[in-house]
């Protein structure tokens, strides 16, 4: 989300909850699904990072040129999340047992992304269409999530490398993940990547 609004030069406002508030369960209690993120845009509160995400490309024109391309970000976006649970796993549940076999894995899990951009304009455009989408903020923040897990893992995909290294030159991006905000925030709430 952040790369998305600050790639769209956005303003927006954020509060960090820290371990211990959020433990406390008052935050918490309040929040739909008991989870964070929550997302307000003037009179409308959103929980859940698709459906933030999601409502931001409708707001700001990145979710394709037609039904056709709207159709296939959501595939997309939905295989982002597929491997962001995986992903997750790991890192909240079996790190030091399991970061050897995903790592191992993992190939298997980029290939269709790999894919996906082989066929559209030979992987020099966009995950989809000629445009930004949501999707390709969400998959270029997990992408580089991975770099930081597994340095080589782009190694054996060069449009997957390419896409990333084309996507953080963006201007606004480039200078969003350059800044304090982004390369000071940890990447997982507990510490491991």
């Amino acid at each position: 989300m952040r790369m998305l609004l600050a790639d769209q030069a956005q303003s927006w406002k954020e509060e960090v909850v820290s371990v211990d508030t959020w433990m406390q369960g008052q935050l918490k209690a309040t929040c739909l699904y008991g989870q964070l993120p929550k997302f307000q845009d003037g009179e409308l509160t959103l929980y859940q990072s698709n459906a933030i995400l999601r409502h931001l490309g409708r707001s700001h024109g990145l979710y394709g040129k037609d039904q056709r391309e709207a159709a296939l970000v959501d595939m997309v976006n939905d295989g982002v999340e597929d491997l962001r649970c995986k992903y997750i796993t790991l890192i909240y549940t079996n790190y030091d047992a399991g970061k050897d076999d995903y790592v191992k894995a993992l190939p298997g899990y980029l290939k269709p992304f790999e894919t996906l951009l082989s066929q559209n304009q030979g992987g020099k455009a966009f995950i989809v269409g000629n445009e930004i989408s949501f999707a390709d903020y969400n998959l270029l923040d997990l992408l580089m999530n991975h770099q930081v897990l597994a340095p080589h893992c782009l190694d054996a995909f060069p449009l997957l490398s390419a896409y990333v290294a084309r996507l953080s030159a963006r201007p606004k991006l480039k200078a969003f993940l350059a800044s304090p905000d982004h390369v000071n925030r940890p990447i997982n709430g507990n510490g491991k990547q």
